[in-house]
């Protein structure tokens, strides 16, 4: 399983939001390539860049966080947050990362998602699914909708998504364990590569979710607050 260290921008600082809360933000670091080459030389490649300015926006804000963080580190980088345009896509891709997660434009243009899913292959674009109460939410968890998880994960795989992200935002950034019921269900989806994200605070919730059949797991929070550290994870790589 993928060891997957996440990386949330906001204001160009490294923060943290409590249940994707934007009036709940706790900066960690002023310097994000300083945290991307401190991941780094602990022996861990992946990194989940996630920019909330553009989550927030509609539109991507923070690409050259991305070139600056690619052009200097080797990381493996998925980069996700206010995807809305081809010219963002391809941007995202220009600027170095590897794949990069779409979560928004999933529900709203499905038809679009499925173009560029078809455009850029299975193996660049991540599907995002970040839940509320078995609905999946958009815009940086500030609006709902009416998908059920289970349904939009599953529709989408018969269309030809390969990946995905879930977090489970009532989970993220509590430090409270994941949300391994609801993984497992998603699991018995054939084929489905499940990134699990949210709630993870121990080594043992990272052996769980390795354990169920995760392709990936990403640790935010616990991380930089000390409950796990970079060395730990690099164990476990």
């Amino acid at each position: 399983m993928r060891i997957i260290v996440a990386l949330d921008i906001l204001n160009g600082k490294c923060v943290r939001l409590i249940k994707g809360d934007y009036n709940k933000v706790k900066v960690y670091n002023e310097n994000p390539l300083e945290v991307a080459k401190e991941i780094e030389c602990n022996g861990i490649e992946y990194l989940h860049l996630v920019d909330l300015d553009g989550a927030k926006n509609k539109k991507t804000v923070n690409y050259k966080i991305l070139e600056k963080i690619s052009g200097k580190t080797r990381l493996k980088i998925d980069f996700g947050g206010g995807v809305r345009s081809l010219e963002d896509l391809q941007a995202a891709f220009n600027c170095g990362a590897s794949q990069v997660t779409l979560g928004s434009i999933a529900v709203l243009d499905p038809q679009l998602f499925l173009k560029w899913l078809a455009e850029f292959g299975q193996e660049k674009i991540i599907l995002g699914a970040d839940v509320r109460k078995r609905k999946v939410s958009t815009s940086g968890w500030t609006e709902g909708s009416d998908k059920e998880i289970m349904s939009f994960i599953a529709d989408y795989r018969a269309k030809g998504v390969k990946y995905t992200i879930c977090t489970d935002i009532d989970k993220d950034g509590m430090l409270r364990g994941p949300s391994t019921g609801l993984y497992k269900e998603i699991l018995k989806i054939p084929g489905i590569k499940l990134i699990s994200s949210g709630g993870i605070s121990s080594v043992e919730d990272i052996e769980e979710m390795d354990k169920i059949g995760c392709e990936g797991t990403i640790i935010g929070k616990a991380i930089y607050e000390g409950k796990l550290t970079l060395k730990d994870l690099s164990r476990l790589c």
